[in-house]
């Protein structure tokens, strides 16, 4: 039996549904929360930043990535080692992944390539708050509910 991994994100919440074959519907697998992507970036941030000494152009130094961006990040990889794991211990031989376009391209620069190659189709939508029986009925042409 063949069965296909359904990973439904945001920045913030993931969940990672399992599907059985035909007519088997869809069974929660994990949950993943991750509830500093919902902070503000001044919520996430302790100090201010440093300050340069001196010359032209002195002021305050800026970070490259804005603190929610990297708490995005950083659960991508939460992610991906999830995914990599359901691979690397044969939970799943085809993978499926829904999330807002932002956010698919963080997953995209974390998810190793075997990882990669499993995954058949891709979403760029944010159904994470859709309940199971709709998500499986937008989903049904793809995946043979």
């Amino acid at each position: 039996m063949s069965i296909t991994w359904i990973l439904v994100a945001n920045a913030s919440l993931a969940k990672l549904y399992a599907n059985l074959g035909p007519n088997k519907g869809l069974k929660l697998v994990k949950e993943l929360i991750h509830p500093e992507s919902r902070q503000k970036n001044a919520e996430l941030v302790t100090d201010r930043p440093g300050a340069m000494a001196g010359g032209v152009g002195a002021g305050s130094m800026q970070p490259q990535t804005l603190p929610k961006q990297h708490q995005a990040k950083v659960f991508a990889q939460e992610i991906a080692q999830e995914l990599y794991h359901g691979r690397a211990t044969n939970a799943f031989k085809r993978a499926i992944i829904v999330a807002p376009p932002a956010f698919m391209g963080m997953l995209n620069t974390v998810i190793d390539g075997p990882t990669s190659q499993l995954v058949t189709d891709r979403f760029e939508k944010d159904y994470t708050k859709t309940p199971e029986p709709e998500l499986a009925a937008r989903l049904a042409g793809t995946i043979y509910l």
